[in-house]
């Protein structure tokens, strides 16, 4: 099985330009299991309960729709879980959903509990990364890709 790392297509620029394309984001560990080596949390959130759309650290902004496309590819594709996205193969993914409105709706979840965002849980499976998660030096989910850029809408509010 190839790992994510070795699927992941680099441009060919210079290092200030890839820095410029790639956003990422971090999310706190919410959740963890020491004896199973399981850790839990938000990939991504889209959308907070009030209905905004999240800013990220680097100004962008992901719309439900393709957050859960995102979400679906990587699974179907990768699955697995790097250190730094440097390593590969530290972990793997073994729960994973989008919750949005149609769905929270569809299992009880009332409106204005949960955001609209992409929930994971890996299981780790090198020790030393593990030992990382729990004294805090991993304290967070971290990830990694590549988008187009293109501009928002002014409005922010799902109607």
């Amino acid at each position: 099985m190839k790992k994510f790392s070795d699927l992941i297509a680099k441009p060919a620029c210079s290092q200030k330009e890839k820095t410029d394309d790639i956003v990422k984001g971090r999310f706190k560990i919410a959740k963890s299991d020491d004896e199973k080596m399981l850790a839990f949390g938000w990939a991504s959130v889209s959308m907070r309960v009030d209905g905004e759309l999240i800013e990220d650290w680097q100004g962008d902004m992901i719309e439900p729709g393709e957050l859960e496309e995102a979400a679906y590819e990587y699974v179907r594709l990768y699955g697995e879980g790097g250190e730094m996205h440097e390593r590969g193969g530290v972990a793997v993914l073994v729960e994973s959903v989008v919750f949005t409105e149609e769905k929270m709706k569809a299992i009880g979840i009332p409106a204005g509990t949960l955001p609209i965002g992409w929930w994971i849980g890996f299981k780790v499976l090198d020790e030393d990364v593990w030992e990382k998660v729990k004294d805090g030096t991993y304290p967070m989910f971290s990830i990694e890709g590549e988008a187009e850029r293109v501009k928002a809408e002014a409005s922010t509010h799902i109607s």
